[in-house]
């Protein structure tokens, strides 16, 4: 690895970044192609179904005159060896006469990982691998999960006071944190292919969780993404009012409520009429199984999940031992009282052991606000 090894693989880093949103399941990938030291061609992956970041690359080369032969491909994922919804990538750079390939990240799928190296080198060209790959593993910490185990990767969202509350004792909550809180939130959501919230939520404060903003991060660019993701309603005993927002509008269709066997049937036949109804089965406090349920997400594609609360629904995630990493924003306020509702809630751990431990933990301003994303150890 060089010094321009890695100015390149950043380089493809962030072009990799702009499918943020846009490419699940898929991962997002990002490529250059260098010759000479002068960038003669680039390209990102837009989607499933579409080119993959390599061939954009070579196309983009094509496109603006530059012959690819001789020139190295800087790349922040293993390219594929197998035939998918596209052609090998594999194929696609041997065939453009590629020099030199540099990887970021090894394949994370158990069945792939590693196999282009030694095609690649087989075919006469030099190789080199890792420049950069933490960086590009936490870029694709959803799609890693994903492809490895068919479970998503559950992020637990909340805003607080510092001293830990979403609202006061009477369920006023609007609005703990700043507009820019909020739009940074938007942005968590516009990553994830679900957003899941208890039914006391929708009951309390009748939330839309669609992205209602650009909510991008400074810098970055504005970026879209269709369709609204899967909103995923947890609700044992089918109490989500046919009024609510989740059910009403627009984006109905984007809608299930869970339910469990327990549910009335005349409130499930109600809710069926609007949106999709799922019957799980009961986990052993006879509520949703959340297990089963994102059992049952992951094997629809559903690779990443962010839980917005409330705080017995995040709890439940936590005890259930289903969440990846955490996105936590504080405002500098404090609440207080001995009634006031809690961002995690549930009876807690019992024993020291219990306790829930984070690391590579990161804190930014945003706004008047802090905002903490860790992941949760083990």
């Amino acid at each position: 690895m060089t010094t321009s090894d890695e100015t390149w693989m950043r380089r493809a880093l962030a072009l990799a970044a702009k499918g943020y949103g846009r490419v699940s399941p898929n991962p997002m990938v990002g490529a250059v192609l260098v010759r000479d030291g002068r960038n003669i061609g680039e390209g990102w992956h837009h989607g499933p179904g579409l080119p993959h970041a390599e061939v954009e690359a070579i196309l983009d080369a094509v496109r603006r005159g530059h012959a690819t032969r001789g020139s190295t491909l800087y790349v922040t994922l293993e390219p594929c060896c197998t035939h998918g919804r596209t052609p090998p990538c594999s194929w696609a750079i041997v065939r453009s006469g590629i020099r030199r390939v540099v990887v970021a990240a090894t394949d994370p799928n158990p069945a792939h990982a590693g196999r282009a190296f030694p095609f690649l080198a087989d075919a006469g060209i030099e190789v080199a691998t890792g420049v950069l790959a933490q960086t590009a593993h936490r870029l694709n910490e959803v799609f890693d999960r994903w492809i490895a185990t068919r479970m998503p990767f559950v992020t637990a969202k909340s805003a607080m006071t510092l001293d830990g509350k979403i609202a006061t004792a009477g369920g006023e909550s609007k609005w703990i944190t700043s507009p820019a809180a909020r739009a940074f939130g938007m942005r968590l959501r516009k990553g994830a292919d679900a957003i899941v919230a208890g039914v006391q939520t929708v009951l309390m404060d009748d939330p839309s969780l669609t992205v209602r903003a650009a909510g991008d991060l400074p810098g970055r660019g504005v970026m879209t993404r269709q369709p609204t993701p899967l909103r995923v309603i947890l609700d044992s005993k089918a109490r989500t009012p046919t009024t609510a927002r989740v059910v009403t509008d627009q984006q109905a269709s984007r809608t299930r409520v869970v339910v469990t066997p327990r549910a009335p049937r005349h409130r499930v036949a109600a809710l069926r009429r609007q949106v999709a109804v799922v019957v799980a089965p009961e986990d052993s406090n006879g509520r949703v199984d959340l297990v089963w349920l994102m059992r049952k997400l992951g094997s629809e594609g559903v690779a990443g999940v962010l839980v917005e609360g409330g705080g017995e629904t995040l709890a439940s995630f936590f005890r259930a031992g289903l969440v990846q990493r955490v996105a936590f924003f504080y405002a500098l306020k404090i609440l207080g009282g001995r009634g006031a509702r809690r961002a995690v809630a549930g009876e807690g751990a019992s024993t020291r052991k219990e306790v829930l431990t984070l690391q590579d933990i990161e804190w930014r301003r945003v706004g008047p606000d802090l905002f903490m994303t860790a992941r949760v150890q083990g």
